[in-house]
């Protein structure tokens, strides 16, 4: 067995080559594993991530089974059962666990070894999987063998956890990128910064429907609540929104304060960004009807109403890196995006939640006109257009 499992660690130290994904290289391993001779009946491997919404995913392999990921939540650490699990334990003691349940007297200290047992598992060996960086993260391995795994087995699996530990960091230092970039940037964005897009000036114009949005007052509440009301108010207030962005194909490029920037890019099917600025629209009465609910579904004391105001438009847009030599933003600017922003700013000296431009609203059916005004900034006076259910200026 030690020359068979030698090949297996040869191909973990060379990156496992012949897997794509972190699901292949658990399949594969496994495999290769049998074929040395260590009948497994189920492995686990749990590693810890930096995400903000997780602690860690989990995947599961059995035979004849395609290999299981979850997602372990953050509120899972409330959770008794896995607080005092057989991997909890190995994270805060670093050393291996194993429990013989074919052996009489076999300490049943954790509740899944009950489960196990039920299950004719006959042997139970959690091996820690330390990171460069002195995280601990594990790999479960059972069987159902009678007798257990043989010595030799045992110390084939414990030669295995180290060489496995060095690739799965390098995937969970991956995916840890992944998260971040998706996390601040967004995950168009961050795409781009992964394949290299990291210059300053690295820039291109794209069309897009540009959706800039804000919270009405947010000046006087800022100097009326305290920062903890302030911020849970404003994580509510981009609850709303964002989610029903991401659902319509939108991503959000950044929060300014109370703001929000957003594109919904105009691809190459979609001749005259019909479909974008329709995905836009739908988003926008998405997040209008979450935001109108808010105050009754979320009272926050201090706050008698959460008004909102969105401005929608259409055009060309330069989108990349901008900013200081060593600190840059992935964002875009152009006379696009200044248009949105005097339309927004329109939208709350009219009294109404959503403007559109005329060149959006060419695109999307549903806005009616609300009237022509001049636009700091622009030369020519700018016609633009609202939802039939709001009162306004009238038409001029």
């Amino acid at each position: 067995m030690t020359d068979r499992i030698e090949s297996v660690l040869d191909w973990l130290a060379e990156g496992a080559p012949t897997a794509a994904t972190a699901e292949d290289i658990l399949e594969q391993l496994c495999r290769r594993i049998e074929a040395c001779g260590v009948p497994l009946w189920r492995v686990s491997v749990f590693v810890r991530t930096l995400h903000p919404n997780i602690i860690g995913r989990r995947f599961t392999w059995q035979p004849d089974k395609p290999v299981e990921t979850t997602a372990a939540p953050f509120e899972i650490m409330q959770d008794q059962q896995f607080i005092n699990s057989p991997v909890v334990h190995v994270f805060r003691t670093a050393a291996p666990m194993r429990r013989r349940l074919c052996e009489p007297g076999c300490p049943m200290d954790f509740d899944v070894l009950h489960d196990f047992a039920r299950d004719g598992v006959s042997d139970y060996l959690v091996s820690p999987l330390r990171f460069t960086n002195g995280e601990i993260h594990g790999v479960s391995w059972t069987t159902r063998q009678p007798g257990g795994f043989t010595d030799e087995q045992t110390r084939a699996l414990e030669r295995v956890a180290p060489a496995l530990a060095r690739l799965a960091e390098i995937y969970a230092l991956r995916r840890t990128t992944r998260n971040l970039l998706d996390t601040y940037v967004g995950p168009h964005a961050g795409e781009r910064i992964l394949h290299g897009q990291i210059r300053r000036g690295d820039t291109e114009t794209i069309h897009a429907a540009i959706w800039l949005s804000d919270m009405r007052g947010f000046t006087a509440l800022a100097d009326r609540l305290d920062p903890t009301r302030l911020t849970d108010l404003l994580n509510r207030f981009f609850d709303a929104q964002v989610p029903a962005i991401a659902r319509h194909g939108g991503e959000v490029l950044k929060f300014i304060g109370d703001g929000l920037l957003a594109i919904f890019p105009v691809d190459g099917g979609d001749v005259d960004g019909a479909s974008a600025c329709a995905a836009a629209f739908a988003a926008a009465r998405a997040a209008r009807a979450e935001i109108a609910a808010l105050e009754a579904a979320h009272a926050i004391e201090g706050v008698e109403r959460v008004r909102f105001g969105l401005a929608l438009h259409i055009g060309a847009v330069l989108y990349g890196n901008i900013g200081g030599p060593e600190r840059l933003d992935f964002t875009c600017i152009g006379p696009a995006v200044n248009l949105a922003a005097r339309i927004e700013k329109l939208a709350g000296e009219l009294g109404r939640t959503l403007l559109a431009s005329a060149e959006f609203a060419a695109r999307c059916p549903g806005l009616v006109p609300v009237g022509r005004f001049s636009l700091r900034g622009l030369e020519a006076a700018q016609r633009v257009f609202g939802l039939p259910e709001e009162t306004g200026a009238a038409e001029r």
